[in-house]
């Protein structure tokens, strides 16, 4: 239990690694949370800071869900008396909610919604570049990344449904767990945006803050 103990631990360190807010006071010698939405994630840094840094942020945030489930995980392999896929799943988890509570920043991180896709892209790829379709198709076609978010979210389940029973895909019942788990947690983590989206307050994609930045 000790080894699987040292996976969540390293796995949750390792997706609490504030990317935006450490990328935003390196250049800038700002805090990015006290600018556009306030979140601490790479659509908020591309609103502020532009493609460069948001791109940056997006690819590294993939990157700590990715790791931990690829990586971290092999700490316990072969020692912890689980099966290696619930390590991953243990590993990508505790990497998502690092993220979005991360102990660097008082608890308060992003939405996750790019930790989790480097999780299933390590843990299930086909399911999660049809969640990418979705979240292409409805931020491109509706202007807001929330909804995208969103419906991307709603979106992973229903693929792992699908290949599971539909096509006979080799997805166990505690991966179909985990989807529904990581699809309700981005769901419930976007719920600021869906009060603004019933308000028309939420802000488009494209929208950038201007005027605003330290220098």
């Amino acid at each position: 239990m000790l080894t699987l103990f040292a996976v969540i631990v390293s796995s949750y360190l390792l997706g609490s690694i504030p990317t935006s807010i450490l990328v935003c006071r390196v250049l800038k010698g700002m805090d990015i949370r006290e600018f556009g939405s306030k979140n601490a994630g790479a659509t908020n840094v591309y609103r502020v800071m532009g493609w460069g840094p948001a791109l940056f942020v997006a690819i590294v945030d993939g990157a700590k869900g990715a790791m931990a489930v690829l990586f971290v995980s092999r700490i316990a392999i072969g020692q912890a008396a689980l099966d290696p896929g619930i390590l991953q799943i243990a590993a990508g988890m505790s990497a998502i909610v690092g993220h979005s509570w991360t102990v660097f920043a008082g608890f308060k991180g992003g939405r996750g919604v790019m930790t989790a896709a480097g999780v299933w892209l390590a843990l299930a790829p086909i399911p999660v570049l049809i969640a990418l379709g979705v979240w292409c198709l409805l931020t491109f076609s509706t202007g807001y990344v929330s909804v995208g978010s969103i419906s991307a979210a709603a979106a992973l389940p229903i693929a792992l449904f699908v290949g599971r029973f539909g096509l006979q895909s080799d997805i166990s019942n505690p991966l179909l767990a985990f989807g529904c788990v990581v699809g309700g947690l981005l769901v419930l983590r976007h719920r600021a945006n869906i009060g603004r989206l019933i308000r028309g307050e939420e802000n488009r994609f494209g929208k950038r803050e201007s005027g605003k930045v330290r220098k």
